[in-house]
């Protein structure tokens, strides 16, 4: 059986993209990893219209992946703040995946925007894949890919 006999309908990569696959949702979650968790900052730092950011941040909150909290500013009305949930601190590593290809391969002349340093030696970090058993660094040369047992064929 190949890869083109298994169905991609309930495909982990393809749902995972149905939540965050959106431009706009990524760069939400870079902001909100940066720092950003209010409604005008968001707006003002990521550039889209009221009604695509009130969307998205819906979308987040619905998925689990933002929790909102409330704040009052003094003379302000109460509003939300958007914070990541541990399911959206698990996207940090695509956030540093996605940072370190776009500074191998689309980086602005002058170097990278923003260098992600290791609090304990100052160095950047990577995204790495390893083995789950022994721990060892490994690409796509030295693994495969196997059906799991969520894998449904596609009728012939």
């Amino acid at each position: 059986m190949t890869w083109l006999d298994v169905s991609t309908e309930n495909c982990s990569i393809q749902r995972s993209l149905g939540v965050i696959g959106e431009k706009w949702t990524l760069l939400l979650i870079r902001d909100a990893a940066n720092g950003v968790h209010r409604f005008d900052d968001f707006r003002r730092h990521v550039g889209l219209s009221e009604a695509v950011l009130a969307d998205r941040l819906r979308t987040l909150v619905s998925a689990g992946i933002f929790e909102t909290r409330e704040y009052q500013a003094e003379g302000q009305r109460r509003r939300r703040e958007y914070r990541l949930t541990a399911k959206g601190w698990d996207l940090y590593p695509v956030l540093i995946a996605l940072m370190n290809w776009g500074d191998k391969y689309e980086a602005d002349p002058a170097g990278p925007t923003r260098i992600v340093e290791h609090l304990a030696c100052g160095h950047p970090v990577e995204a790495v894949v390893r083995c789950t058993h022994d721990g060892a660094v490994v690409g796509p040369r030295n693994t495969r890919a196997i059906n799991g047992p969520g894998a449904h064929l596609i009728p012939a």
